[in-house]
């Protein structure tokens, strides 16, 4: 794999995983219309720790209070440890899903079209989020409720297009909480999935060594994606202080109803 595409890579993959847009549907868009080769199972492992590392280098503060409650708990510091219940009650569905149905999902919804159907019908959901929700709930104000039901929807992330930041945001706007404090248990979210995810397929990477894939190529790809992750997480959380998600809403339908026209004058087929 050539360094400057393991870099383009890795933007794409820390700028799509984090905005409400889908990361697995624009790659899987990317190879299908720019004909671009697969990246493989071991890249894809490594872009999404350095994903992982972006999240973990930002809320690295929040982790840590969580892990503090829970070996000193006290009154002071309950919040932290219900928080850290709640994320790992809303990992469940999504760990499972995962799992079971990551195969059929990654051979079944990756034709275009489907990823259309699927960029277009989040991008709608989004946008009623927006119009119906009250944006009054803070991030302290999460309940245990709340966190089944992100987790239930953050399941149908398994399918390229759906977005798993997309989904959980759009869920917690339903839910009305505020913009910020959507994104930010989305984000935060993100943490457990992504590791269990490199975790899980671990064992494959190690049987089965990447020949193709040079340590410089790799380290620029881990790089690419942990930079711009970072930014992407630090810059919509500011983003959203004072702006909606209908930009996202907006792309998403744009991008959809592009591949619906290429798809249906068979365009790139």
């Amino acid at each position: 794999m050539h360094p400057l595409f393991a870099i383009f890579l890795g933007i794409v993959q820390g700028i799509t995983e984090f905005l409400p847009i889908s990361s697995s549907g624009h790659l899987a868009l990317l190879e299908h219309y720019l004909k671009l080769p697969g990246a493989g199972l071991s890249f894809d492992i490594l872009l999404h720790l350095g994903t992982l590392a972006a999240l973990l280098a930002y809320f690295g503060r929040d982790w840590l209070a969580m892990g503090r409650s829970l070996v000193r708990p006290s009154f002071q510091n309950q919040e932290e440890r219900y928080l850290f219940l709640y994320l790992v009650v809303a990992s469940i569905p999504g760990a499972l899903a995962g799992v079971l149905l990551e195969q059929k999902a990654e051979t079944l919804f990756r034709e275009p079209w489907r990823i259309a159907l699927l960029l277009g019908s989040v991008g709608l959901l989004l946008l009623v989020g927006e119009r119906v929700a009250r944006h009054h709930r803070a991030f302290s104000r999460l309940t245990i409720f709340d966190a089944v039901l992100i987790g239930l929807s953050q399941g149908l992330a398994i399918m390229p297009g759906v977005s798993r930041s997309g989904i959980t945001m759009t869920c917690a706007l339903f839910l009305g909480f505020t913009r910020e404090a959507s994104a930010r248990f989305s984000f935060l979210l993100a943490t457990p999935i992504i590791a269990g995810a490199g975790l899980h397929h671990l064992p494959k990477w190690l049987k089965a060594p990447p020949e193709d894939l040079s340590v410089t190529a790799a380290s620029l790809g881990f790089l690419a994606a942990l930079i711009s992750s970072y930014l992407t997480i630090k810059y919509l959380l500011r983003f959203l202080q004072r702006h909606t998600f209908k930009p996202f809403a907006y792309y998403r339908l744009l991008l959809a109803a592009l591949i619906l026209i290429l798809v249906f004058f068979r365009i790139g087929a």
